[in-house]
């Protein structure tokens, strides 16, 4: 398969005559694109793909006006947001998009014709249920479906399953270069002298390919900062009896301040540009000179699920879901919600390494370019590691609460009040003061904090609740194997937790060797987590950890979830999807998200006898 492109591709320009723009409203929202993709007049939607799709793409979507669009219409004495609303609603104005999902048609066109499409994660996706795709940064995906914007069918290996299609970015270079892999002639023989003389031509090619990606994203980018910044923020904070400047902060957080970066990265890049020979292109330096300003995506990244809760929270209330349109309508920005606008800069940040690493690939080692390229990659990849590390812990949460409401008896303070990472967990001997006595025990090590908990007698899949250690004021001792002398009992495999302030001393003894290496080993990696987030600044609010609680709460008390009211399983059911067994009644492929239980009546027989719970 070869791609086929545009002949203005090659040069940046986008001719009118020869090409059709094609909307992308079908794609995913919030990732980047270039300004359209591009479909060659002389044939094949192959050509599609030789280019990057994202939200900016959406940007270039053309805005269909009768008359021109009255920009005094949001001020304060407009009347009702409503009316505003409806006035927008009821005019000629209309905001279209030419050809629709045009992109997304393309890549399940490519898929039915026997084409391979590939993407590339842009951070985990940690998941446990069987019927999700789990991946990790910057691992390849085979697209398989492309038909539901939300959700993409994928497979990695043997693995198939749903993914978040706003998780990866689509490759640039579709097609393999010609010397990845051999060319065939006549009797199967493969033609050396043209698979060499012709490689440095693809090489270059593809090269360019990237090169005109990164240059055309980085334009729309600063188009969708702007329409942000103007369209949104602008009018917000000139009804001051709507918005308050802290909920400003919490819902764009310092979405201003990349902008500047950003406009400022952009013509850097511009000045590296080779308009005529983009694969002559050297823009690894401009790279190398921001990445320092670009560490202010953490904040903003560390913010953005304030800003969703914020969001969800307020356009629960009419005045200001019309409000958000109307900034939308009047910026002439396509029709996405503002919580998929602001998840652009956070897909926006994760990106810079795939496309620096694609670049990479397609720069000769003699080239100008490569050192900067290469030293470049390895930068972003670090600003997108602590980005995506950030992003995990955040994620982590809900888990950790979820943990803690199925541990019964519970005492004290939530975990998430002081923790946020579960660093390791296994079962124990305990032994105490003052009679030396043995207790088995499941102890779970938190950042800051080591959980004690009691298996049940007879369920032991249930958890009690005993005690927790704080590990800020402990000490890791190694037990030597033999008699302890503060005990005074011959003890094998331990180790000690010693208060710095106080006289306080906990003994512990692993069943084996290794697995006391192993909680040594948890206890360091616990120390160098905390002081990580102290000097990385990472921290959980207090809303944050009051929505994990109670969303893990009402959980509990609902028992577990049913797989129907996951999004994603509405879609289920409106596909035929091939691996999916048509002739299922609904409730069943409904519980094809759950692993099946078979129940049983023993633990109803046996729950009478609580006396042997504890």
């Amino acid at each position: 398969m070869r791609t086929q492109q545009c002949p203005s591709e090659s040069s940046g320009v986008h001719s009118g005559e020869n090409c059709s723009s094609s909307g992308s409203s079908g794609l995913s929202p919030g990732s980047d694109s270039d300004s359209s993709g591009v479909v060659c007049g002389g044939g094949g939607m192959r050509g599609v793909l030789s280019r990057y799709w994202s939200l900016e793409s959406l940007h270039s979507a053309t805005v269909i006006a009768d008359g021109a669009l009255d920009k005094t219409a949001l001020t304060d004495d407009v009347g009702s947001e409503e009316d505003l609303y409806e006035d927008f609603r009821s005019s000629n104005h209309r905001y279209g998009h030419p050809g629709g999902g045009g992109e997304q048609l393309a890549i399940n066109e490519l898929i039915s014709d026997g084409s391979v499409v590939y993407a590339e994660a842009l951070w985990d996706h940690v998941t446990m249920d069987d019927q999700e795709l789990g991946f990790k940064a910057g691992e390849v995906i085979e697209v398989m479906d492309a038909t539901n914007k939300e959700w993409w069918w994928g497979r990695i290996l043997d693995s198939e399953g749903w993914f978040p299609a706003s998780f990866v970015r689509l490759r640039v270079n579709q097609d393999e270069p010609m010397e990845d892999y051999p060319l065939k002639v006549e009797g199967g023989k493969e033609d050396d002298s043209r698979r060499f003389g012709m490689g440095q031509t693809t090489k270059d090619q593809m090269r360019t390919n990237v090169i005109n990606e990164i240059i055309s994203t980085e334009r729309d980018y600063i188009k969708h900062l702007k329409d942000i910044c103007e369209g949104y923020i602008k009018q917000c904070r000139k009804r001051a009896d709507m918005f308050t400047e802290e909920q400003l902060k919490t819902i764009f957080g310092n979405i201003e301040d990349i902008y500047r970066c950003q406009k400022k990265f952009v013509k850097a890049l511009e000045k590296k540009f080779n308009k005529d020979h983009p694969h002559l292109s050297e823009v690894g330096s401009c790279f190398l000179e921001y990445q320092t300003e670009f560490q202010i995506y953490s904040e903003y990244c560390n913010n953005h699920p304030n800003a969703c809760m914020e969001l969800s929270r307020l356009t629960k209330v009419n005045k200001y879901v019309y409000f958000f349109e109307a900034c939308r309508l009047l910026q002439k920005m396509i029709d996405i919600s503002l919580d998929g606008f602001l998840l652009t800069p956070v897909q926006k940040i994760c990106k810079y390494p795939l496309q620096l690493a694609e670049l990479l690939k397609y720069t000769n080692p003699q080239h100008r370019d490569f050192k900067d390229v290469e030293a470049a990659l390895n930068a972003m990849k670090n600003v997108a590691r602590l980005i995506n590390e950030r992003k995990r812990r955040l994620e982590n949460i809900d888990k950790i609460a979820q943990w803690q409401s199925s541990i019964e008896d519970w005492e004290g303070e939530d975990v998430l009040v002081r923790s946020s990472e579960l660093i390791y967990s296994g079962e124990l001997a305990k032994i105490s003061h003052p009679q030396a006595k043995s207790q088995q025990r499941m102890f779970f090590l938190f950042d800051h904090q080591l959980v004690c908990c009691k298996k049940d007698l007879l369920r032991r899949d249930i958890l009690y609740y005993k005690s927790r250690i704080n590990m800020d004021d402990m000490e890791i001792l190694d037990v030597e194997d033999g008699k302890d002398k503060d005990f005074n009992i011959s003890v094998k495999n331990a180790f000690k937790l010693h208060c710095r302030d106080s006289e306080e001393v906990h003994l512990f003894c692993a069943k084996k060797p290794e697995q006391k290496q192993r909680w040594l080993k948890a206890f360091e990696n616990e120390r160098r987590q905390v002081q990580l987030d102290q000097e990385t600044g990472f921290s959980i609010t207090e809303v944050q950890k009051k929505q994990a609680m109670l969303n893990a709460s009402k959980q509990h008390h609902a028992g577990k979830p049913k797989a129907v009211t996951r999004p994603y399983y509405d879609f289920l059911m409106r596909q035929k999807h091939p691996t999916l067994p048509t002739m299922l009644p609904q409730q069943q492929v409904f519980m094809l998200a759950e692993p099946k239980r078979k129940p049983s009546n023993f633990w109803q027989n046996i729950s009478r006898l609580t006396p042997f719970r504890k």
